[in-house]
């Protein structure tokens, strides 16, 4: 894995990314005043097959001890731990059980799809050890589109790789395919032709959420399509929830009942508003056409950074998987031995509220709104890559996990050691020719 600062820079690469909906390209506000590009256009990182087959068997490795820890957290009812609504309990239950069933046939879940998530991890290379996990962003990920998108024709306009670990694109629509399917046999009251609703926050005025939801459509659309599904647009403020006690469904502004949709909308805000617990009452109503929610509710047990101790918990003395982990804890049950680490809000985003502590000394502390409770996680510093132009950059490797499989690569780099909303995307390649 090496950083190659010089690249190729296409004379039109910002008309390029305009063109292929990346509209939120220079959206970084600058130190100085002014905005930065999000997309680096010249520097990328090269792989060798081997680094790619590390990435990708160890991403594997990681969603079976994450669907272990979810397992420990619903059997262990560790649910107030983590911060979530008593009122979610029993549905993230049922989704996370999917279609298991009891002693006598009887079923245990509820299947609900999940297309996609990312773990984002810390890697140096096939010399300096084992990806390990920081974070695993199991419910509203973005930078989608660049990894799947962006990046790929960019290495065909530019020749400077022989690949590119990305097959992200046609594993979604190869994952909308199955997850429907399996749908329809579950839920057999679902009307033919279904309409999949998507929807994101207008407040986010960036245009990052919308592209990522609209290219999530297009994916079902090439997927569905064919077999007669529809997708639609709407805004969450759009969704009209009446009184589930009384009967009332969820609708969209048509009057048309919403049956499935994907929201780029995180559970915990959801479960913030108003219409939360008849949004949840909704779901857990066997005798009624409820509407089905992607991602579904199982992943507020993922997309919590009360996964790590928990993961730490499991496997810290696992030989085969401890060095894909970082010790971790939840700051009440923090070890005196712990003098370095990272203080990690359970529910933070964008590396807002997060303080990087060194022997006992805060050196780097964010601002943002997110309070605690925390999580407490050692501090591995991530790879400095020196730019000859002078500076370091520090990658986060996002490994994206579609259908929970392993399916491509989108990289982060941020000038210091916390990857917040000033960080920038940078492409790949695998076997660069000029080496």
């Amino acid at each position: 894995m090496r950083r190659i600062a010089d690249g190729v820079v296409r004379p039109d690469w910002r008309e390029q990314l305009a063109s292929q909906g990346i509209v939120y390209n220079n959206e970084i506000p600058a130190p100085g005043g002014g905005t930065l590009s999000y997309w680096k256009e010249g520097p990328f990182y090269d792989f060798t097959s081997a680094e790619i087959d590390t990435l990708s068997a160890s991403a594997a490795t990681l969603f079976e001890m994450c669907v272990a820890a979810g397992d420990f957290v619903v059997d262990h009812n560790m649910f107030q731990l983590l911060g979530i609504p008593e009122f979610a309990w029993d549905q993230i239950k049922r989704t996370w059980w999917d279609d298991e069933t009891e002693p006598g046939g009887r079923s245990k879940g509820d299947f609900s799809p999940s297309i996609y998530g990312r773990f984002d991890v810390r890697y140096a290379g096939e010399f300096a050890g084992r990806p390990q996990l920081l974070e695993f962003n199991a419910d509203t990920p973005t930078a989608l589109p660049e990894a799947a998108v962006a990046q790929w024709y960019w290495m065909q306009q530019t020749g400077q790789g022989k690949d590119q670990w990305n097959a992200i694109h046609e594993m979604l629509v190869a994952g909308w395919q199955r997850n429907l399917a399996r749908l329809r046999q579950a839920r057999t009251h679902l009307l033919d032709p279904v309409t999949i609703h998507f929807a994101c926050d207008r407040e986010e005025d960036s245009g990052e959420d919308l592209f990522n939801t609209e290219y999530l459509m297009e994916t079902a659309r090439q997927a569905l399509g064919p077999l007669g599904y529809r997708t639609k647009f709407i805004w969450m403020d759009e969704i009209g929830a009446g009184d589930i006690q009384a009967g009332d469904r969820f609708y969209d502004p048509d009057g048309q009942h919403i049956d499935v949709i994907f929201k780029l909308y995180p559970w915990e805000w959801m479960a913030a508003e108003q219409f939360a617990k008849q949004c949840f009452r909704d779901m857990s109503d066997p005798r009624r056409d409820s509407t089905v929610w992607i991602e579904p509710p199982y992943k507020m047990l993922w997309s919590n950074k009360g996964l790590l101790p928990v993961l730490w918990h499991l496997f810290g003395d696992d030989p085969e998987k401890k060095d894909l982990l970082l010790p971790a804890y939840f700051e009440s049950e923090k070890p005196d031995w712990m003098t370095s680490y990272v203080r990690k809000p359970l529910l933070g985003r964008e590396g807002a509220n997060v303080s990087v502590i060194v022997d006992g000394v805060t050196k780097i502390s964010t601002p943002g709104d997110y309070g605690g409770p925390f999580v407490c996680q050692s501090f591995a510093p991530l790879p400095a890559y020196t730019d000859p132009r002078g500076g370091d950059w520090h990658p986060v490797l996002g490994v994206w996990m579609i259908d929970g499989e392993p399916a491509g690569l989108g990289i982060r780099e941020s000038a210091g050691l916390i990857t917040d909303n000033l960080s920038h995307f940078v492409p790949h390649t695998i076997d660069h020719t000029g080496f």
